[in-house]
C-alpha cells in the first residue's frame, strides 16, 4: 500500500519549487514510466530549475525518508527511470541550459535536461560534435545519456558517454554538492569519480551539470555495405577491420533473420547470412585511402557483395535498411524484448549461433543486430503479448540470452544499463565481493538509500 507523502515535506517542496511541484494525477502518470513499458506513478513530480533547489530537495527528502527517482524524457529501456510507489520523480526538464561552449578547450558545459540533438545543433556552427549518438538522440537528454553511459554506432571509434565526459557537478544522496573533473583532458589527482557517476543510473548522485568533451567534425564521410555468407565470415571481417590503423567511425552488424525481415518489408537487401555497415570518416585527402583499406579488410571468402557510397544521398540509402529494422520488427510481433549484451568480437558468431538455437528451442523469432566493432549486439525477442504461451516462452528465453553472453566472456549491457530488467542477473555477472564493493560505494554516497532504490544492484 502506498504511504501518503508527509504533509510537512509536501509543504516544504511546494514552497521551494512553486510551479515546479506537481501532485495531480495527470502529471504523476506522465512521469511514471519509460520505454521498458513498466509504469508506476510517483507520489509527486518535482521540476527544479537550479542546483540549489536540487540540494534542498534531496536534503528534505532524506530528512523524511522519501525516495527520489531522477528522470529525463523516459527513453530508457530497462526501467531505471520508473519510480517506486513512495518516490518523488525529479524531472530535469527545466534544467536545460547550455551554459558554455568553449571551442578552444573542446568542451561544453551543460545542464542535464539538454536534449542530445539540441546540443549537436548548437555545436555544429563551431565545427564540433559530442560523440554519443543513441537512436533516440533527438528526444533523449544528456542527463539520461550520463545515467546509462549511452553509446550508439559512433562508439566504436569515439567511445561511449563515459569516454566523452570531463567533469560533473552532482548532488549526493546526503544532499552534498560535489564537483569532479573539469575542462581538461588529463588529471591524476584522487579517485576518478567522474567515470564512476556516469552509468550509475541515478543511484549515487543527481547530476546537475556536466562538462563534455567535444570532437572536431570530420571533413568527409563514406560508407560500405558488405554482405556475407554467414555470421562467422562477417565476424572475421570485423576483426580485420578493427585491426586497421584507422578505426571505422561505425561498424554495424545485422544477422540473417534481420535481413529476412528487411526483405519481407521491401528493403533492397539480397539473401545473405549477415551484413556489415561500415562508415569511414576523415579528411578529404585521406578518405579514399581509408575507404580502400576498409574495403580490402572487409573482403573475404565469405563475402557475397559489397556496395560503396561516398556522396550523401548514396550513404543515406546504405543506412536506410539499418533504420528500417526496428519498424520491421514490429510487423512480426507487437511485443519486443530488446537487450544489448556484449561479447568479445571474436565470439560474435557463437552469440548469433546460440541465439538462433534459443529461437528454435523456444519457437520464437529473435533478431540480432548492433554495434559489431564493440561486440555490442541487440538481441530482440519478438512475441505477441496477447498470446500467454508465447509471452512465457519469451520470458523463459531472456535469462538464457544473458547466460549465453556471460558464458562467452561478455557482459549484460553495453549502453542500455541495468535498471530493473537486468538487476537480478547482476549476481551472475559479478562475484559477491565485487557486488559488496559496489554496495559500499552506494552507502558512502547515498547513506540512507533514497536515490533510485531497487535499481542496478540486486538485493543482498
Amino acid at each position: 500500500m502506498r504511504m501518503p507523502l508527509p504533509a510537512a515535506l509536501a509543504a516544504e517542496l511546494a514552497a521551494l519549487l512553486g510551479d515546479g511541484w506537481h501532485v495531480d494525477e495527470a502529471t504523476r502518470d506522465a512521469h511514471g514510466g519509460d520505454d521498458s513499458r513498466r509504469h508506476v506513478p510517483p507520489q509527486a513530480v518535482a521540476l527544479p530549475r537550479t542546483r540549489e533547489q536540487v540540494v534542498a530537495l534531496v536534503r528534505a527528502c532524506r530528512a523524511h525518508g522519501v525516495p527520489i527517482v531522477a528522470r529525463g524524457t523516459g527513453t530508457g529501456t530497462t526501467g531505471a527511470a520508473v519510480p517506486t510507489p513512495e518516490a518523488i520523480a525529479v524531472s530535469f526538464a527545466r534544467m536545460d541550459r547550455i551554459r558554455a561552449i568553449q571551442p578552444a578547450d573542446r568542451c561544453a558545459v551543460v545542464e542535464p535536461g539538454v536534449l542530445n540533438g539540441a546540443l549537436q545543433a548548437a555545436l555544429a556552427p563551431h565545427g564540433l560534435f559530442w560523440p554519443p549518438d543513441p537512436s533516440s538522440a533527438d528526444s533523449c537528454t544528456i542527463g539520461g545519456n550520463l545515467a546509462t553511459n549511452a553509446g550508439g554506432p559512433r562508439a566504436v571509434k569515439y567511445g561511449a558517454t563515459r569516454d566523452n565526459v570531463l567533469g560533473l557537478v552532482a548532488v549526493t544522496g546526503a544532499g552534498e554538492l560535489i564537483r569532479v573533473g573539469g575542462a581538461y583532458t588529463k588529471a591524476s589527482a584522487g579517485y576518478d569519480l567522474t567515470r564512476l557517476l556516469v552509468g550509475s543510473e541515478g543511484t549515487l548522485a543527481l547530476i546537475v551539470e556536466a562538462t563534455l568533451k567535444l570532437t572536431p567534425r570530420p571533413q568527409a564521410q563514406a560508407g560500405l555495405r558488405a554482405f556475407y555468407r554467414d555470421a562467422a565470415s562477417a565476424a572475421a571481417a570485423v576483426s580485420r577491420l578493427m585491426a586497421q590503423p584507422v578505426v571505422p567511425a561505425t561498424l554495424e552488424f545485422l544477422d540473417r533473420r534481420s535481413l529476412t525481415l528487411l526483405r519481407r518489408n521491401g528493403s533492397d537487401v539480397p539473401e545473405a547470412g549477415a551484413m556489415l555497415l561500415i562508415e569511414a570518416d576523415g579528411s578529404l585527402e585521406a578518405l579514399p585511402d581509408i575507404l580502400a583499406t576498409f574495403g580490402t579488410a572487409a573482403d573475404s571468402d565469405g563475402l557475397i557483395d559489397m556496395d560503396v557510397a561516398q556522396d550523401g544521398a548514396a550513404r543515406e540509402r546504405l543506412w536506410a535498411a539499418r533504420r528500417a529494422l526496428s519498424p520491421a520488427l514490429r510487423t512480426i510481433a507487437p511485443g519486443k524484448i530488446n537487450e544489448d549484451v556484449v561479447v568479445p568480437v571474436s565470439r560474435i558468431p557463437d552469440l548469433v549461433a546460440g541465439v538462433e538455437a534459443l529461437a528454435e528451442a523456444h519457437a520464437l523469432t529473435i533478431a540480432c543486430f548492433g554495434h559489431a566493432g564493440n561486440g555490442n549486439l541487440h538481441v530482440n525477442l519478438l512475441y505477441h503479448p496477447d498470446d500467454a504461451a508465447e509471452t512465457a516462452r519469451a520470458q523463459a528465453a531472456l535469462p538464457q540470452v544473458f547466460a549465453l553472453a556471460l558464458a562467452l566472456g561478455g557482459t549484460l549491457s553495453g549502453e542500455h544499463g541495468i535498471g530493473l530488467s537486468k538487476r537480478d542477473f547482476m549476481a551472475h555477472a559479478f562475484d559477491a565481493a565485487t557486488l559488496e564493493a559496489m554496495r559500499a560505494i552506494k552507502r558512502a554516497l547515498d547513506p540512507d538509500g533514497i536515490l533510485n532504490p531497487g535499481k542496478l544492484l540486486p538485493p543482498p
